[in-house]
């Protein structure tokens, strides 16, 4: 999948920075933030997919960075904690087949654009729109004023079809983002999972720590996490995954301050990966978390931290999928 980002005219290659010439094309184009790329994200996105397919057209997910509810709701939801940073987002997105990510710089200049601007320079003039593919509740342009209603009018006039994808529930519930950082911040790792429609993901660069680990037999590798946006789930101890070298392997991971070692004042994410050796630092690791074991606790001495620590590895070992 190619990733490009778009800044007024300007649209350069994710990876590089560099400028490109971005070529309109006949294109079959979904718009949103994509937080989490969620279960009812996913078949909005693999609609879309299959429409681009059917019909011969390129498909491209139109998405922005950052969230523009951070820049919107600045004053009550300038703090929003993300489910996906921007490569975790590009990473799921991919895996559904798709074969352009553009993402759009979002500012206050732009978040003034009325949605019929938003349609025209954007998705028909840039990137060449004949079918677009939008959930039932969606919202775009100056105030989120621009709906199904709205596309739908103005597709009559520029000549692109709309298809619009029925809500679907779990439990009897919506699908949205915010259900699912509310589970994540109670611990409640499988349920999240459940509506995302794929395990959670916490990634980041391997970096050196206090090693303290290695000292009681659990070598971690420290994350240090892309942004102090991402969330992370309740504080505790977390069965996971992650692969290295094309190898999946199990993982131990502690979300926390680390009362028994450091007492941090800010977050750590640790992980210790059953059955690898060797050094990690300067890699990008993911994990995806599958279940979760226990909450932090502050233990009284290293030995004791040490017995729990193996008493946790024999579930992590035992935990089938």
């Amino acid at each position: 999948m190619r990733i490009v980002i778009c800044e007024g005219q300007r649209i350069a290659d994710y990876h590089t920075g560099e400028e490109i010439a971005f070529v309109p094309e006949p294109s079959s184009v979904t718009v949103g933030s994509y937080d989490g790329v969620h279960a009812g994200h996913r078949r909005i996105i693999g609609h879309m997919v299959e429409a681009a397919s059917s019909r011969g057209l390129r498909s491209v997910v139109v998405t922005f960075e950052p969230h523009p509810r951070q820049i919107v709701d600045r004053g009550s939801s300038g703090h929003l904690k993300l489910l996906t940073l921007l490569e975790e987002k590009a990473m799921l997105i991919e895996s559904l087949g798709v074969e352009w990510l553009f993402v759009v710089k979002f500012d206050r200049s732009f978040a003034a654009q009325s949605s019929e601007s938003f349609i025209q320079d954007i998705l028909l003039d840039i990137i060449g729109a004949r079918n677009v593919v939008i959930g039932y509740d969606h919202g775009f342009g100056h105030g989120r004023k621009g709906g199904v209603g709205t596309l739908c009018r103005i597709a009559e006039r520029k000549q692109f079809d709309v298809e619009v994808v029925d809500e679907i529930r779990l439990r009897a519930e919506h699908f949205s983002s915010t259900k699912i950082r509310t589970l994540l911040c109670e611990g409640r790792i499988k349920d999240a999972n459940l509506f995302l429609g794929a395990p959670y993901l916490i990634s980041g660069e391997v970096v050196h720590g206090a090693k303290k680990g290695r000292e009681i037999g659990f070598p971690t590798v420290n994350l240090r996490i892309g942004s102090s946006n991402k969330l992370l789930p309740k504080y505790g101890v977390y069965i996971a995954t992650t692969v290295i070298g094309g190898k999946e392997f199990k993982a131990m991971m502690n979300v926390g301050v680390r009362p028994t070692v450091a007492a941090d004042t800010v977050p750590v994410v640790e992980a210790y990966v059953l059955g690898h050796t060797g050094e990690l630092y300067g890699e990008r690791l993911m994990f995806h978390l599958l279940d979760r074991l226990r909450d932090e606790i502050k233990f009284r001495s290293f030995e004791e931290l040490q017995v729990q620590l193996e008493k946790d590895k024999k579930l992590v070992e035992q935990y089938q999928k």
